[in-house]
């Protein structure tokens, strides 16, 4: 065994005892451990600041693009946000001990299914400083151990926030190792986490494609993916094509490079004629790039629209995450669905019409984690479902599926009491 997988081993059994002593917190118990965080957090600002100069420095010397060195910037109005995210969570029902059904059994036997904290999960993330925080407190609220590995753009800055999370605590009574970060930017890491199914309950990476694919095919453990977002709006026949215009523009253009924005625009024949003539001028103004099949290039080339270029087979596959966006006229609601189980991700979906009928069959018919009608893909989130916050969005069907909060981090068990039955 290499010093590095001894190191994490250790990390993870350290973990394990941990995840024992959470269990035990009641729920007044977590939300002061919470808070206490929170204020920790505040009150090492200059020193989480300072840490971060570090992660900065390095950016800028590797060619970070501007955009990434903001998400990676820390501030003291940044972090008084995180802080303020914790608060919130600490504020949320806990659903540990929640009763999920309970039944007595001909024999007299009473049986409880009860939510329970999962154990000790591991995140893999590559992402900004604050889901250090995020993911650490959705963790703790719901009773579980956490062990993380951001990346190495960051890896100062995450060191500084896990180890004022744990201080923070500590303080409030949070168990010693509850929330663990790896102090490597070594990518071996990746695969000995992924490989110690003997102290993680659950693995979940946040990240790229290369990523997914890595702890995928070494995961001894349940993983749960927050996969590719190649998202479709389907405008129907019986749409309002001004709501649709608007729906279409908000879930491609607001925020382009997020999972949940649009990649894939469907519209029905029978409108794409007045749509297109409405949708041409509106998404010139960003402007967006448009790959689109033989109909759809014929109605936006009518209109001048630049940059134009036709769509292949591998168009209707991919998640741009930027300011392009795949056009397709359809024939009819069921083209539309079956383009979708054919090239989507399952992620999120969405139809415009008036037709109560086919939004229905729509609803029904279309297998994503998240269905719309008559609205943008961009809710699909943890705090516009009402969450507080998401550890991310599973594309997965088993255990958790869409933005995973506090119940996505819980699991269940049968408590049985009887008075002396024997089978």
């Amino acid at each position: 065994m290499s010093a590095l997988e001894k190191s994490i081993h250790e990390i993870g059994a350290r973990a394990r005892i941990a995840s024992h002593e959470l269990a035990k917190l009641s729920s007044a118990q977590k939300a002061a451990i919470l808070h206490a965080m929170a204020d920790e957090l505040v009150a090492g600002t200059e020193g989480l600041i300072h840490a971060n100069a570090d992660d900065l420095a390095r950016a800028e010397k590797s060619g970070l693009t501007k955009a990434a060195i903001d998400r990676l910037r820390l501030t003291a109005e940044r972090i008084a946000g995180m802080a303020d995210g914790i608060r919130q969570v600490a504020e949320l029902a806990d659903p540990v001990g929640e009763i999920l059904r309970e039944w007595t059994r001909p024999n007299g036997i009473q049986i409880t299914k009860i939510r329970t904290p999962i154990g000790v999960i591991g995140i893999i993330y590559e992402s900004r400083p604050n889901v250090t925080s995020d993911a650490a407190v959705l963790c703790l609220k719901t009773g579980n151990a956490v062990i993380l590995r951001g990346g190495s753009e960051a890896i100062a800055s995450n060191l500084a926030i896990a180890a004022a999370m744990q201080a923070g605590g500590a303080k409030a009574g949070l168990p010693d190792a509850a929330v663990q970060l790896i102090p490597t930017t070594d990518r071996e890491a990746v695969r000995i986490m992924a490989q110690m199914d003997e102290f993680m309950d659950v693995i979940i990476p946040r990240g790229g494609h290369s990523l997914i694919e890595n702890v995928v095919s070494h995961a001894r453990m349940p993983v749960i993916k927050h996969y590719h977002g190649v998202c479709h709006v389907y405008v129907d026949k019986e749409a309002d094509l001004d709501m649709a215009l608007e729906i279409a523009i908000n879930s491609k253009c607001q925020r382009p490079g997020v999972c949940n924005a649009m990649e894939t625009l469907l519209v029905h024949r029978d409108v794409a004629t007045e749509f297109f003539a409405k949708a041409a001028p509106a998404f010139q103004k960003f402007p967006v790039e448009m790959r689109a099949d033989p109909e759809a290039f014929r109605l936006l080339a009518e209109h001048g629209y630049k940059p134009l270029g036709e769509a292949d087979e591998n168009s209707w596959r991919t998640e741009y995450l930027e300011l392009i966006l795949s056009v397709r006229v359809v024939d009819s609601l069921d083209e539309a669905v079956a383009h979708m189980e054919k090239y989507g991700s399952h992620h999120s979906d969405a139809i415009v019409t008036n037709d109560a009928a086919a939004a229905e069959k729509f609803l029904k018919e279309v297998d994503s984690a998240t269905v719309y009608w008559n609205a943008s893909t961009r809710f699909t989130d943890g705090g516009e479902f009402g969450f507080g916050a998401e550890i991310g969005i599973s594309t997965d069907k088993l255990h958790a599926r869409g933005p995973m909060g506090l119940e996505e981090l819980t699991s269940y068990k049968y408590q049985i009491r009887g008075t002396g039955q024997v089978r």
